[in-house]
């Protein structure tokens, strides 16, 4: 939080502290700038007037140099205000007095737009992508051609990427096999068939891992 009113600023700490929200408060908005370059935050709620630099301009040099949501929490009920911050790269305008409560949900709903948008991101970069509803899988953005038990596995592999699963929680998770299964084929197979249609060289795997003792762990690069 960027605000010189040290009262609300203790208002808000302390109501928001009950849901969980850190907040740390700078009076200064050079101090809140040279912060941003060492510290990690989820949002920022930035007043406008400010003592030595105006709040527009705090909101345009944080836009320029980090991607991080901001609030404008402002007593100037200018309209050309509210309208440049947005322009400027704000992601919500909330007029003083306010009610906490209004904060609270604005803070949930933005941060809860900025990190889903962010996971969408995350996953466009991954090798492997998982279509639960088209029931699809690709590699570099071609299908993967699998059986219904294959797909089963390796659906469950990706979701978990980078933990190990143990053989029976893949078992437990799976609605085609069980624990009998090792009767008709083994989970090792399936297990290897992937690694023939995934790998670049299945002896030596780059995604499906085996674990010795204690399951398989896949690395979706």
């Amino acid at each position: 939080m960027i605000e010189d009113d040290v009262e609300l600023a203790i208002v808000l700490t302390e109501y928001l502290k009950q849901f969980n929200i850190e907040v740390t408060n700078y009076e200064e908005p050079f101090l809140a700038l040279s912060a941003l370059k060492l510290n990690t935050y989820d949002l920022i709620i930035l007043d406008l007037t400010l003592p030595g630099m105006d709040g527009l301009d705090v909101c345009k040099a944080i836009v320029k140099d980090f991607d991080i949501p901001i609030i404008i929490s402002s007593a100037r009920s200018d309209i050309t205000d509210k309208v440049t911050a947005l322009q400027l790269g704000a992601d919500d305008y909330l007029p003083k007095p306010y009610d906490p409560r209004e904060l609270e949900i604005r803070i949930k709903t933005i941060l809860r737009r900025f990190n889903h948008s962010n996971a969408q991101e995350e996953v466009k970069n991954k090798t492997f992508i998982l279509d639960a509803d088209k029931k699809e899988i690709t590699k570099n953005g071609k299908y993967v051609k699998l059986t219904a038990a294959e797909f089963e596995v390796l659906s469950l592999l990706i979701k978990r990427d980078g933990f190990i699963i143990s053989r029976e929680d893949i078992f437990d998770n799976s609605d085609l096999l069980n624990q009998d299964y090792e009767g008709s084929g083994s989970l090792a197979v399936i297990i290897n068939r992937i690694r023939q249609k995934i790998e670049d060289n299945p002896k030596e795997p780059k995604y499906l891992h085996t674990i010795r003792g204690m399951g398989y762990k896949f690395h979706n690069e």
